[in-house]
């Protein structure tokens, strides 16, 4: 079936042009972009603030971050699917179905969190089990036996996320992100080293904060949701105890396979770090620096992709064909347009980019710096299809497809990405550039799979509920 449908009283004409498509989107998106960084901010400063502590006290809160975000991750996936299902059903203006979409999706979020909540307290466990050191593993223990509680807050801040970017309420989202940070912040200086008064309960006092940073965003947003004439009129916790178990199961079915993308993801370049682990010291430092540089840059597609979630979705829902098309294909040529860019950047100015996180003048660093450089040349080759594959990813989710998409993404990160990783790694003896070749591959892998998925929707019958 062409993509160019005739558009008759069922399915209706795309109600705009492209370059109000490209202007709705980017209205939409900038906000999440900033938002998105504002959050890496705040965990950058947790980072910072436990190194303070000390390098002891930066290893073990390390570790228990490193130990508590993947389930976050995968269960915020799941939640996330709030996003698409109320973009559709704002398309349809169904106001009742986004009222217990909602309320669903925070049910998920209660039931996810507590779930969760036994297995992530059994970090000493798991640690001793691998190998860790005793002494870190007990001082990552007190910080995670609290942080542990963010999971329902944080949780349902990601429910209230996704209904308001449904809406192009991205402003608030963003306000309240960067109030995140400065609560955080200065809440870690208040409880972590005990300032003004207050007792220095040091990593224990960075669980408090992390807590009460994501009670402090859910309650911010959860009053602007109920307080605002726009968003008042969908009563979203009325009747909070009411079950509607199909949209339930709907959630479930739509948010699990996101977030076991997400994980799929996330595995890949843990998996890479360990294997950097096994190259040496500096591998190990230049693969940080590129990453963070490569995540940084990621953002922006991210924020994009998000925005194409809900672009498709309204067009989904309001059962626009054409609408569907330029929504998807306007954030593609975003994202991949921004990752351009910055490819060009990172092959051009990558030697001095990396210099930002080493000083050249000592010369030890001089290995990892020329480490990092060549690995940030080959992020910067990655940086399209980077882009391409969560854009398209999220465009796919505008139309309530994560099945297929999710074992794309498992199949091309972890039976291409990583075997290609290692063999050049390892085999070849490229070392950290055999590693990165291999991210690349994957990346470029799932992207071809993911786009094309997308270009041939009407085909694969992806459409099938837009009346001809």
């Amino acid at each position: 079936m062409s993509e160019n449908v005739a558009p008759t009283a069922s399915a209706p004409r795309s109600l705009h042009g492209w370059s109000t498509e490209f202007r709705a989107t980017f209205t939409l998106a900038w906000p999440l972009v900033i938002a998105q960084v504002a959050q890496n901010a705040l965990q950058a400063s947790d980072v910072i603030m436990m190194g303070w502590l000390g390098p002891e006290a930066l290893a073990a809160g390390a570790l228990a971050s490193s130990f508590l975000m993947p389930f976050f991750l995968f269960a915020a996936g799941v939640v996330g699917a709030v996003a698409p299902l109320t973009a559709q059903a704002r398309g349809a203006r169904d106001i009742k179905a986004i009222r217990r979409i909602v309320r669903q999706g925070f049910w998920a979020a209660i039931l996810l969190a507590a779930l969760l909540l036994p297995v992530v307290l059994q970090i000493r466990t798991v640690f001793s089990w691998i190998g860790q050191d005793p002494a870190l593993a007990a001082r990552a223990e007190e910080y995670i036996q609290i942080a542990v509680l963010m999971l329902f807050p944080a949780l349902g801040v990601i429910v209230l996320r996704s209904f308001l970017s449904s809406f192009e309420a991205t402003r608030v989202i963003l306000v309240v992100t960067i109030g995140g940070v400065v609560v955080n912040a200065f809440g870690n200086y208040l409880l972590m080293f005990g300032n003004f008064g207050m007792p220095r309960l040091e990593l224990r006092g960075a669980g408090i904060v992390i807590v009460l940073t994501n009670i402090f965003m859910l309650a911010a947003m959860l009053a602007y949701v109920l307080r605002h004439r726009r968003f008042r009129r969908f009563n979203v916790l009325i009747r909070f105890w009411k079950p509607d178990w199909p949209r339930f199961r709907e959630l479930f079915h739509i948010g699990v396979p996101m977030g076991l993308t997400v994980l799929a993801e996330v595995g890949l370049f843990t998996a890479a770090t360990m294997l950097m682990g096994r190259l040496g010291t500096d591998e190990v430092a230049a693969h940080a620096i590129a990453l963070q540089c490569a995540s940084l840059a990621f953002m922006v597609p991210l924020g994009l992709g998000v925005a194409a979630t809900v672009r498709v979705g309204i067009a989904y829902g309001r059962q626009d064909r054409e609408g569907v098309r330029k929504a998807g294909w306007t954030s593609f040529a975003l994202g991949t347009g921004f990752m351009a860019v910055s490819a060009l950047c990172f092959l051009l100015f990558g030697p001095a980019i990396v210099t930002i996180f080493l000083d050249p003048g000592v010369p030890e660093n001089r290995h990892a710096l020329a480490l990092a450089a060549s690995f940030l040349a080959i992020a910067g080759i990655f940086q399209l299809v980077d882009g391409a594959q969560v854009v398209a990813a999220h465009s796919l989710r505008g139309l309530s497809d994560t099945k297929i998409p999710m074992l794309m993404a498992i199949f091309g990160y972890w039976l291409v990405g990583l075997p290609i990783a290692y063999v050049m790694g390892f085999v070849f003896d490229w070392r950290g550039v055999g590693i990165w070749t291999g991210l690349a591959c994957g990346l470029a892998f799932v992207a071809v799979l993911l786009v094309g998925r997308f270009a041939m929707r009407e085909r694969l019958g992806l459409l099938d509920r837009i009346r001809l």
